[in-house]
């Protein structure tokens, strides 16, 4: 299936937005560890929360988490210490690629028994749960924080505990800030020196109810909008933002003010306007604490005409698609020419080639190929297609009754 997007002339509305999948899926692993559980209020909608509660809700032997890598993390971290159970757990072809020995051979060293049913170092993993002893590991913490976030949960069930040493830059530490907030409003003392964590065994508790607050992530779609429309009088309200907000990703209010959006916090969320750019060019930023903001700005400073060169983008690989050569194909179909570097940065110096007439953006099986480009339809008269559209839903699954709503024709 293929969507017809066609931006209107103006831009005023109110969205509801989904909840954080990022909060959600942590509470959710948390709360099963807890000894006693409390009602979690607002849990997202989306795909990835909703594999990660049919798992821990049903607890069968054989789980498919389709396209969720959070939840292929985070289940196998969990499962290996569900003492005399065992499970195998698989997903969709993209998953069966995604590597996952860098956890598989922590949680074997710590006590796990994982083994691989088909190919070495990916999915699908055979689990046999058992008590894990613990003890101190060292990660690299450039490939994925996910990684850490895993092996922290669970870590307060091990026998000896855990301490763990992460080498080299961190890719998306706020994750790992976010998962250890969250370990601490469960009750677990988490001690950090530097880049190495602490965890003794504890137990796991909670005095009251939690409630999962707005997603940023999702919010940077809007902020795309307003940044690239043409109507000066264009506002957007966002509800349950918050200025405090535990999401790393909050910090694309900074970003997008030099990229002409000004955000004022409301009662009940934010409000978005346009205002004067003051943006750099070419732009420099480094991605490496945001990952998944960078398909957004991507998009939006090309289509502002912003030269940039964005770095730290190297877990962008192993995403659920290789988002580097994802974005310098479509780019390029809008007449934008891409350069990627290490395998870690993204360059484009103003480079222009012939666009394509009518050009239907690829998706890859990736959230955020969809709904970074959808709001390129403001820039382009004849609107743009998107292919195989239905892929919102892994996170944000009211994505296009919400662009309708703002008015945008989606066919």
């Amino acid at each position: 299936m293929t969507y017809y997007i066609k931006a209107p002339n103006t831009l005023k509305t109110s969205i509801l937005l989904p909840s954080s999948k990022s909060i959600s899926n942590r509470v959710l692993i948390l709360n099963a560890l807890c000894n006693h559980p409390v009602i979690i209020n607002n849990i997202s909608k989306c795909d990835d929360t909703e594999v990660v509660i049919k798992a821990l809700k049903e607890n069968k032997n054989d789980i498919n988490i389709g396209a969720a890598g959070t939840a292929m993390r985070f289940l196998t971290a969990y499962l290996s210490g569900k003492k005399g159970c065992s499970y195998t757990i698989t997903g969709t072809e993209r998953m069966k690629n995604r590597p996952i020995k860098i956890l598989a051979e922590a949680l074997r060293s710590l006590g796990a028994n994982i083994e691989y049913a088909e190919k070495e170092g990916f999915p699908p993993l055979l689990i046999k749960g058992q008590s894990l002893k613990g003890g101190e590991i060292y990660l690299d913490g450039s490939i994925s924080s996910q990684y850490t976030s895993a092996l922290l949960m669970i870590a307060p069930t091990m026998t000896n505990g855990l301490r763990l040493h992460l080498s080299g830059d961190i890719t998306s530490r706020p994750y790992i800030d976010l998962t250890i907030l969250l370990m601490r409003r469960f009750g677990v003392n988490v001690f950090e020196e530097g880049q190495t964590f602490t965890v003794t065994p504890q137990q796991y508790f909670s005095v009251e109810d939690f409630t999962v607050e707005s997603d940023w992530s999702a919010a940077s779609y809007w902020y795309e909008m307003i940044a690239l429309c043409n109507d000066v009088n264009a506002t957007i309200s966002l509800s349950g933002l918050l200025p405090d907000s535990m999401q790393g990703d909050a910090s694309i209010v900074d970003l997008f003010d030099k990229l002409g959006v000004c955000t004022t916090f409301t009662s009940s969320g934010v409000t978005l306007t346009k205002k004067q750019r003051t943006v750099d060019s070419p732009l420099f930023f480094d991605f490496v604490s945001i990952p998944d903001m960078a398909q957004t700005a991507v998009v939006t400073c090309a289509m502002l005409n912003i030269p940039f060169l964005f770095n730290g983008l190297q877990s962008l690989k192993i995403k659920e698609t290789d988002r580097l050569n994802a974005l310098k194909t479509e780019m390029r179909k809008f007449g934008f020419i891409l350069e990627v570097h290490d395998d870690k940065a993204l360059e484009w110096n103003g480079q222009r080639c012939e666009t394509d007439v009518s050009p239907v953006i690829s998706t890859y099986e990736d959230h955020r190929m969809a709904m970074a480009f959808a709001p390129v339809s403001l820039c382009v008269d004849n609107g743009i297609s998107i292919a195989d559209p239905d892929v919102v839903s892994k996170s944000y699954p009211s994505y296009w009754d919400e662009l309708k709503k703002a008015g945008f024709t989606v066919t």
